[in-house]
């Protein structure tokens, strides 16, 4: 393949738009994840969000955080465009929750430490990820605890004083300001990260309805009575 030096493996995902293939560097043998973006399968808008997601991944790896996905390269060709990224290995935090139901106190505080740092960064840089859940977060290993953020699709940058309009992100996730089409800001990734503490401690979402109308409507009934009661998880959660 030309203008790829690595030898592509086996599927690791697919999307819409794109693959991830494991692959391996053809000198070093390093081994890593391939997003393969297949071009005619963008549109106008897709391809914008293309470049924004690479561009902001470029930045962030610019800084080799270690609580982020890494971007090494990436490679374009006349069907293709290659995204080279650090391959995790432990599958996504989605897996381990299902596997171990919940998460104890310890283990969902040592969880939501990685992915803070790791919002904080992006958000110091006005970045929003606006797609905060636990299948875009990865473990590093099988046997590691260390997490990385990944995906960053739907990211973008928010400007000073002004506010982000698009509706987008994952139903059960999403932020109320995001739901109600008004401007937003970096703070919907806050009330994504307490959704996500939410599973970690209890196995299942704060908002559920196979209805995605109802489930919206759940979110948005959300009050500060039901955040004192805690929504069922008991104190020592609910301090972390």
């Amino acid at each position: 393949m030309i203008g790829l030096p690595r030898q592509l493996g086996r599927v690791l995902g697919q999307g819409s738009f794109a693959t991830v293939k494991r692959a391996t560097d053809k000198k070093d043998k390093s081994v890593w994840a391939v997003k393969i973006i297949r071009k005619k399968a963008l549109g106008p808008e897709d391809q914008e969000a293309l470049e924004k997601e690479v561009s902001i991944m470029q930045e962030l790896s610019a800084l080799k955080h270690p609580h982020i996905v890494y971007l090494k390269e990436v490679y374009d060709s006349a069907d293709n465009f290659y995204m080279v990224m650090e391959l995790c290995q432990g599958g996504e935090v989605f897996d381990r929750i299902v596997k171990k139901e919940k998460y104890t106190e310890v283990e969902a505080r040592d969880a939501l430490r990685q992915i803070v740092e790791a919002i904080r960064v992006c958000h110091s840089r006005g970045i929003v990820h606006r797609d905060l859940k636990p299948e875009n977060l990865l473990y590093v290993s099988p046997e590691s605890d260390e997490i990385k953020l990944a995906d960053f699709g739907l990211a973008n940058i928010l400007q000073p004083n002004s506010a982000l309009a698009t509706a987008c992100g994952t139903p059960g996730y999403v932020a109320p300001e995001v739901i109600g089409s008004a401007g937003y800001n970096k703070e919907v990734d806050i009330w994504s990260l307490g959704v996500i503490a939410y599973i970690l401690l209890c196995g299942f979402p704060p908002f559920y309805d196979e209805n995605q109308g109802k489930l919206f409507k759940n979110c948005l009934l959300y009050t500060s009575d039901a955040a004192d009661e805690g929504l069922g998880v008991d104190l020592g959660g609910r301090r972390i």
